[in-house]
């Protein structure tokens, strides 16, 4: 029960701070800014899914900020060849997963000690591309009126992009609860040795995380060019950092093989929820940096307090059972 309680944490430290929040900021549990904290949390979650899984093999994806505005950007310009939304929107995929093939390629065939290398050197690559493709444009107007309407519209009151969100969601958690690969996926975070023993292929399921991670860059950039009408080099600044944390917060282990996709959602939520309080309450921007950042370290030792208090649970069990 207790080990229970500990994984049921996020969604207990959700909950209590929705409570407070609601009780303390002025029109902060209202139905329009309930639409705006599920339309601003919509990239953020979608990024931090592939994300979780890239965390679940041990590794991390730096490069998801960058790769986002890179597929920002070359959907722009494929909207000025053509205004046909499915190009766009399959550039902007094709994008994303161009670059999370990089990463995952160069990672594991390049013998690489660890993927922060390699994702560290796409960011600047990715942005650097994005830049030099955007032709000196800070934002590039106009978007296929399908894709303005998935990242800006709604249905019944509700943003089209929360919508979006909920069928990554569904298909990740299909594949990574009914497929074989997402428990090879956690296999490989778990024991990558054993894993390598037991004959599950090591090498395709890194590269196939990372290619995860790409594309949900890529369904990304859609709901955010579509929100915004335009294409940018400058989107997705620090969108690393946010669904880092959103993934440890969540529950995740930078450890491996331990998380799953409904607590990197959670933790999604609760980014979103405390920048909105913050920007209700006028808080300063630089200031709300800090608490991101504050709101990381706290995730890291969080996970390292639960990785401990469940060991010596886990001792006590066998210690009652034996």
């Amino acid at each position: 029960m207790a080990l229970k309680l500990l994984s049921a944490g996020p969604v207990v430290i959700l909950i209590v701070l929705l409570v407070i929040l609601t009780l303390s900021v002025p029109n902060f549990f209202t139905p329009r800014n309930i639409s705006n904290i599920l339309a601003q949390i919509a990239v953020i979650a979608v990024v931090a899914l592939g994300q979780h899984l890239v965390i679940l093999t041990r590794g991390i994806d730096l490069s998801v900020g960058a790769n986002l505005a890179l597929a920002t950007v070359l959907g722009a310009l494929m909207f000025r060849v053509t205004d046909n939304a499915f190009i766009v929107m399959g550039t902007m995929l094709l994008a994303g997963a161009a670059v999370g093939a990089v990463n995952g390629l160069v990672y594991v065939y390049g013998r690489l000690p660890h993927p922060f290398i390699i994702t560290l050197a796409t960011l600047s690559i990715a942005r650097g591309l994005a830049l030099e493709l955007s032709i000196g444009h800070t934002t590039m107007r106009g978007m296929p009126a399908t894709i303005t309407a998935i990242g800006g519209g709604t249905s019944y009151g509700v943003p089209n992009s929360f919508f979006v969100v909920l069928a990554v969601a569904a298909l990740v958690f299909v594949i990574a609860r009914y497929v074989v690969w997402g428990r090879w996926i956690y296999a490989v975070g778990g024991q990558p040795d054993a894993a390598r023993r037991m004959g599950i292929p090591v090498n395709q399921v890194l590269v196939s995380t990372y290619m995860m991670s790409g594309l949900c860059c890529g369904v990304g950039a859609i709901v955010l060019s579509g929100r915004a009408e335009a294409g940018s080099p400058l989107y997705g600044n620090l969108l690393e950092l946010d669904t880092i944390a959103a993934v440890i917060i969540g529950g995740a282990s930078f450890l491996g093989g331990r998380g799953n996709l409904g607590h990197a959602l959670v933790g999604a939520v609760m980014i979103g929820v405390i920048r909105n309080a913050l920007n209700l309450l006028n808080v300063n921007l630089y200031f709300q940096l800090i608490a991101i950042g504050v709101i990381i370290v706290l995730a890291v030792e969080s996970d390292v307090l639960r990785n401990h208090l469940e060991s010596r649970m886990r001792v006590k069990q066998a210690g009652a059972l034996g």
